[in-house]
């Protein structure tokens, strides 16, 4: 396994790759929410930046327009490609996500789907199903994977969904945070349904909801509930061998102190 963080695609993305190798970092997920970006300018210099500091981007986090609202009573209604208002207008800014992912050489495109419905029987999940299977194809097409963020679905559902979309090209980017902070189950025994289609892992901390209406809050890695030895050495005996991409949801001094503590607590497991 080795070690990545989460970063925000930009026009400095020169100084965020120093920034990520002088933690001693060299590989990262490219978060997007700005569709503007998604320019062949863009693309080259972001390979740029790749060759200039040895920095290997593992995967393209491709967000989507407005409304985005991170609760347990307006996320459904506004989260990702669940909502039937905007599906098709995000579908598209997905597909151009995979496009600049091709333009840079990254092969994996990863987003969060929304609330799956958990009744595979409803219009409303039959209706996502096709939509992701248009999504998927779209990237079999460039050789690329498109990867579930774990979080709004259980561990069932999202493995149903997986079979049902069937185009052979689906995989999870695995954050244990986020099935704590949703409430949606044990990142652990989540393996047990998801664990062969891991193809990328957040590694970010979280405690349980303490609501019904509030998701629970992310903590620097090891002040959560993840058990983290146990989820590394169940990740091991799944062969998994990829990135373990931290995420840490502040800004600032704190924000990379709290990374290179997860970094050396992470290699510490390894």
């Amino acid at each position: 396994m080795r070690i990545g963080v989460l970063v925000s695609l930009s026009k400095d993305i020169k100084n965020t790759f120093k920034r990520v190798t002088d933690m001693g970092i060299y590989s990262c997920q490219l978060c997007c929410w700005d569709m503007t970006l998604y320019t062949d300018e863009m693309a080259e210099l972001v390979k740029e930046a790749m060759q200039e500091y040895g920095v290997e981007v593992s995967a393209v986090w491709a967000g989507w327009s407005d409304p985005v609202i991170w609760n347990f009573y307006d996320g459904p209604h506004s989260l990702g490609l669940v909502p039937v208002a905007y599906r098709h207008k995000r579908l598209d800014e997905l597909k151009r996500g995979s496009d600049f992912a091709e333009k840079i050489g990254v092969t994996d495109v990863i987003t969060h789907v929304g609330y799956i419905p958990e009744v595979p029987s409803t219009s409303e999940y039959q209706g996502l199903v096709v939509a992701l299977k248009d999504l998927a194809n779209y990237m079999k097409k460039k050789g690329q994977y498109f990867l579930f963020e774990t979080g709004q679905e259980t561990p069932t559902t999202l493995r149903r969904t997986i079979d049902d979309v069937g185009t052979g090209n689906l995989g999870v980017n695995l954050d244990p945070a986020n099935l704590i902070i949703y409430g949606k189950g044990n990142p652990v025994d989540a393996l047990d349904l998801i664990g062969p289609f891991v193809r990328n892992v957040h590694g970010k901390d979280a405690v349980y909801p303490v609501d019904g209406r509030h998701g629970g809050k992310e903590k620097r890695l090891g002040d959560g509930k993840v058990n983290y030895p146990a989820f590394i050495a169940r990740l091991k005996e799944f062969g998994y061998d990829g990135c373990i991409t931290i995420e840490r949801e502040i800004s600032g001094e704190e924000q990379d102190r709290d990374i290179v503590y997860a970094k050396e607590l992470l290699e510490s497991l390894f």
